[in-house]
């Protein structure tokens, strides 16, 4: 079964730092993308970022851009989100997917987790 294990979110100041991780099974981490996407309440849904498993490619929204640094540890089958200077609108609940395809689809993705809740408030 397929597990996509998510951590790190939390409580933050504006202008603050938070760091997601996303572990899974070897062979999705090698042969998937994997990435983040996002869900504030009332508001669509949005792609953050993720990372090609075969040429190491990153994709960042707008958004994200700057700000945020997605990166992979090989040894640890996990992906990580740096998100720094984070903003009250960066407020949401993250998830972690993974997809056969590049960049990470916004919906139908083949796998996705449980979502961690980022708040961005003083």
């Amino acid at each position: 079964q397929l597990q996509l294990v998510e951590s790190g979110g939390g409580l933050v100041q504006p202008g603050g730092s938070l760091r997601l991780s996303c572990t899974t099974s070897a062979f999705i981490f090698n042969y998937y993308t994997i990435g983040w996407f996002r869900q504030a309440p009332g508001k669509e849904r949005e792609a953050v970022s993720c990372i090609s498993s075969s040429t190491g490619s990153t994709f960042y929204a707008d958004s994200a851009k700057g700000r945020f640094t997605i990166s992979r540890d090989n040894a640890k089958n996990t992906v990580y989100l740096q998100m720094n200077s984070l903003k009250p609108e960066d407020t949401a609940v993250y998830y972690c997917a993974v997809d056969s395809d590049y960049p990470l689809p916004l919906y139908g993705m083949d796998y996705w987790g449980k979502g961690t809740l980022v708040t961005v408030s003083s």
